[in-house]
């Protein structure tokens, strides 16, 4: 196999200084292994790693090395090359130079892609290298998510594009191969969110597109798409419903579904949501991770203080502990962490929840079923004759399941739940305006957990921020001579997709409920009141919280800002 190799590769391996004889002979061997490039082989190998391997190969031969993430390419040039030539050969075109087409590839040593790229472009063509992620995520970029499918939908021959939208839907969805363009083209975009980690993906019908945004890190990004999408948001949305069993005759009122995907290794449960707009049904779909790592009570971003708090409350024998926040701040994931910290063979627990967001081994989990009359409330009155120690409530919505959580609460049994308010003390005021007597709130209340998330600084591109005293003083960040830290603002490469900002962490504000808070409780006294006496005993607001960790680098003034609220001292 070694002597059908071109004679020349082998000696521009070893001029690159990076490879020995024996790998060199050892990649020739396996090249067409792994689709016929050597240079996929030697790093997929791992003998040497992409970039300054490439560099060394263009060096060698004398072609440009081109970082792509670098580059605005012109739409003129984009034009030159067919959508179904750049996913199948995997290059791009760059630019024109003396009347020849510049096409990047990460592989130089296949000629048979020069031919092809002749023929499909009608240019000359020169090749350029640069690393495969940058021309993956270039094509993305510039051509948008499943271009190739898109196109390949263009050029069926069997699609009417004049055609209404209802027949253009139904000529797509009658075919059953799962290669099916409109099936593949759904697939990559779920694929594509859960790739960059997103929660969730919204099709949004505007007047002349379909415009598709993933939130990542709680942020909406906007998604590249071909330009012609817009022609199958149909037959798009219409995939969608059967996937999530929904009508897709109806377009005139909202629905409900959801859909099971696994996607390597992992369960993906997708709750399905459309609303009818102006310019069609618009979908979202939120991305849950069934039965994936759960996150431990260290991985939540508490203080040491904190922290502590958190451990001693949730080791109490009765009681309720709640945590507040808007959708999307973490409560149950932060929930799920204090019963894993808490689960054992001597501990019966069981959680009513909608949806059941994580499976978790060791516990009994209920799923609401509002339309057979297991709400919250039936739940929990059913739970107390089960022999529970410890009972999770996905959300406090009335007065019922709040009434039925206290007497949990009172008779001997440890209680977490949600509420929607916008910090600690608003929950103590929020269940007496639900009906539920103050005294009972008081001697039931453990604890309240207020929380926000927000994004983490990139370690790999954060820059020292420049902030004036006056601006820092606006927003009561702290300063003096006994505050020591450097302030990080957000910069972005390649690890963060340009954002700045590489996952998310808690931000948190803990109430106990102590001799010293129950009688502003009973009362009834504001919410204002009830924090002014927390803060007296220590409490720490969001803010505060907040800031320590803009202190220690972990976050930005902006991102505080954008998720924590004035403080009212």
């Amino acid at each position: 196999m070694t002597t059908a190799a071109p004679p020349g590769i082998r000696g521009v391996l070893l001029k690159t200084g990076m490879l020995n004889q024996e790998q060199v002979l050892n990649l020739l061997e396996r090249g067409s292994a792994h689709g016929g490039s050597i240079l996929g082989a030697a790093v997929d190998e791992g003998y040497a790693e992409e970039r300054p391997f490439l560099k060394s190969i263009a060096e060698t031969l004398g072609m440009p090395f081109v970082m792509l993430s670098d580059v605005q390419i012109e739409q003129d040039v984009l034009d030159l090359l067919p959508t179904r030539a750049v996913f199948q050969h995997e290059v791009i075109p760059v630019r024109m130079e003396d009347n020849i087409l510049i096409v990047a590839t990460s592989d130089p040593f296949n000629t048979a892609i020069v031919d092809s790229i002749r023929l499909a472009s009608g240019r000359r063509v020169k090749l350029a290298l640069s690393p495969r992620d940058e021309i993956a995520k270039a094509a993305k970029r510039f051509y948008g998510v499943g271009a190739e499918t898109v196109d390949a939908l263009m050029q069926d021959e069997r699609i009417d594009l004049d055609a209404e939208r209802d027949s253009l839907a139904k000529v797509d969805l009658n075919e059953q191969d799962e290669e099916a363009s409109i099936v593949k083209f759904v697939n990559q975009v779920i694929w594509e969110a859960h790739k960059e980690k997103a929660t969730d993906i919204h099709f949004e019908p505007m007047e002349t597109s379909l415009r598709i945004r993933y939130r990542v890190d709680g942020v909406l990004v906007a998604t590249p798409l071909p330009a012609q999408l817009s022609r199958f948001q149909a037959a798009i949305i219409s995939r969608i419903k059967v996937m999530a069993n929904m009508d897709i005759a109806e377009k005139r009122l909202p629905q409900d579904g959801r859909i099971g995907l696994r996607i390597q290794g992992q369960d993906i449960d997708i709750r399905v949501s459309t609303m009818p707009t102006v310019y069609g049904e618009s979908m979202s779909l939120r991305l849950l991770s069934r039965g994936g790592d759960l996150i431990s009570l260290s991985d939540l971003g508490m203080s040491d203080r904190d922290a502590e708090v958190i451990m001693r409350i949730i080791h109490k024998p009765n009681g309720i502990v709640l945590v507040t926040g808007p959708t999307g701040s973490g409560k149950s994931t932060s929930l799920y962490a204090y019963l894993h910290e808490i689960n054992s063979t001597d501990v019966r627990i069981l959680t009513v929840e909608d949806p059941i967001e994580y499976e978790m081994a060791g516990i009994n989990q209920v799923h609401v079923r509002d339309e057979i009359g297991l709400t919250f409330a039936h739940a929990l009155r059913t739970f107390l004759r089960q022999d529970p120690d410890v009972i999770m409530v996905g959300e406090i919505r009335d007065f019922d399941t709040a009434e039925t959580a206290i007497r949990a609460a009172l008779t001997g049994h440890l209680v977490f739940s949600t509420l929607h308010t916008n910090d600690a003390a608003g929950a103590v005021t929020r269940l007496v305006d639900m009906g539920v007597e103050p005294f009972l709130v008081a001697s039931s209340l453990q604890a309240i957990v207020a929380q926000r998330l927000v994004r983490r600084l990139c370690f790999d591109c954060r820059v020292e921020g420049r902030h004036d005293d006056a601006y820092l003083s606006s927003v009561d960040f702290p300063t003096g001579p006994e505050i020591n830290g450097v302030v990080y603002e957000a910069s972005g490469c390649e690890s963060c997709r340009s954002t700045g900002y590489r996952g998310r962490t808690g931000i948190y504000e803990i109430l106990e409920v102590t001799e010293t808070i129950e009688p502003h409780i009973v009362a009834r006294d504001s919410a204002s009141v009830i924090k002014g006496a927390a803060l007296r005993e220590g409490m720490r607001t969001l803010r505060d919280d907040g800031w320590d960790k803009v202190l220690k680098g972990r976050t930005t003034i902006d991102e505080v800002l954008r998720v924590a609220e004035e403080d009212e001292r």
